[in-house]
């Protein structure tokens, strides 16, 4: 009988994810790097599932990977039998593609294995788990108002979430922790209302929804500059967000690279769902080959307000891949020179300080209007509305979609009294 091989139970150290990561990069199976650095092959397989970075495919141009493609005419992704094609290396055995050697050819999405984010992501998830609990307040009393008459009626943790799982979304001994720590004493429930009587220290009033930290891997500023190289036929639009106060409202603000052309919408909450939200109404008046054209690459900056780039990678209505977004360096506003640069023409019109609680989406689209029908030196004398007509849009179909209007040079106003006047 084989002689069973004992393993280390200790946790994954940096210099054993550096050893994964190698392993990846040599295309070596998690049984290989297991035997390594001493570990489970499903330890392995686990830290690599749990902290690879998945970088979506170009959209742009690029033809259908569905596996039914030969079988449809005309194949849509929004099709109920689209389903694309998986990779084994990818999927199964080493379980990410750092350096593979068939990468470059690859229309598929990417996934990436970092040892140094994955050793940040464990300490993080290290030092939070010992710190609070992981819900709100609010949240706290959704739960007890299920749990709590379902206790005093003698019911147990098990029979509870035989009826309220998803809606307590918490697994039994999570909950059993929370009634352990004094988290619903307040309700009348606490360790002493089990039946298993455990004594432990009394949770302090201390909720907290945990922010895990951004994952930029696959998309920073060095990551745009390789794809730009291999990708030169797709246009990037830089995104950036205008605001006079903290509380709002917020600008979100779009500009065509090539053109300087800008668009601008108005929010009042700062966050990714808001802002992606504006990306699915693009797509939806503008066409699935117009926005393709126009928006399958995005520029921006690390504001919380745009950090979950699933949600702008991805019609979430729909589940196709839309757009690529890569983010620019901490501190670095000079690599988004143009979006940077035309918010100096935003504040001739709205000052810093200035309250945009009186800002309309209709006076946005007249500031852009003025705006877009500036001469450039840049452009010979010629203005972003011209340059975009040229490039873009021969018929003036889209820039009309945007509700943007051509102003005679002579009419152009670049001050805060176009606003007022609502010229």
């Amino acid at each position: 009988m084989a002689k069973k091989i004992e393993h280390d139970n200790a946790h994954l150290t940096l210099d054993e994810r550096k050893v994964i990561q190698i392993g990846i990069e040599k295309r070596s199976s998690k049984v290989a790097i297991a035997n390594t650095i001493g570990k489970d092959p499903t330890t392995v397989a686990k830290e690599i599932r749990k902290h690879r970075d998945m970088h979506r495919r170009a959209a742009f141009n690029q033809k259908s990977i569905c596996i039914h493609i030969k079988e449809c005419h005309g194949c849509k992704r929004k099709c109920s039998r689209y389903e694309e094609k998986t990779c084994s290396k990818r999927d199964r055995s080493p379980g990410a593609c750092n350096k593979c050697p068939d990468i470059q050819k690859c229309h598929l999405n990417k996934y990436f294995y970092n040892a140094v984010y994955a050793h940040e992501k464990y300490e993080f998830d290290l030092v939070n788990s010992r710190e609070g609990i992981n819900i709100t307040a609010t949240k706290r009393d959704e739960i007890a108002n299920i749990i709590v008459p379902l206790i005093k009626q003698g019911q147990s943790i098990y029979q509870i979430l035989s009826m309220h799982k998803e809606e307590i979304n918490l697994s039994g001994q999570t909950l059993y922790n929370y009634i352990d720590m004094g988290v619903f004493k307040k309700f009348g429930i606490d360790n002493f209302s089990l039946k298993e009587k455990v004594n432990r220290k009394q949770f302090k009033d201390k909720y907290k929804q945990r922010k895990e930290p951004a994952n930029y891997n696959g998309r920073r500023y060095e990551d745009y500059l390789k794809f730009v190289e291999e990708n030169p036929s797709i246009p990037t639009v830089e995104m950036d967000t205008v605001m006079n106060s903290l509380s709002g409202p917020y600008i979100q603000t779009f500009i065509f690279e090539k053109t300087s052309f800008m668009i601008g919408f108005l929010h009042k909450e700062k966050t990714s769902a808001s802002m992606a939200n504006v990306l699915t109404y693009l797509q939806d008046i503008l066409g699935d080959e117009n926005y393709t054209n126009l928006f399958s690459l995005l520029l921006t900056d690390r504001g919380s307000e745009f950090e979950k780039y699933d949600l702008f990678e991805i019609n979430m209505e729909t589940g196709e891949i839309r757009s690529n977004i890569f983010y620019c360096d901490a501190m670095q506003s000079s690599q988004k020179p143009h979006v940077e640069n035309n918010h100096n023409y935003i504040r001739d019109i709205i000052p810093n300080g200035v309250s945009l609680n009186s800002l309309t989406q209709d006076k946005l689209n007249l500031m852009f209007s003025h705006i877009n029908s500036t001469p450039r030196k840049t452009f010979a004398g010629k203005t972003p509305y011209e340059m975009f007509e040229f490039f873009y849009d021969k018929d003036n179909k889209i820039a009309n979609l945007f509700n943007i209007q051509k102003i005679k040079r002579d009419e152009v106003v670049l001050k805060p009294r176009l606003l007022k006047n609502g010229n």
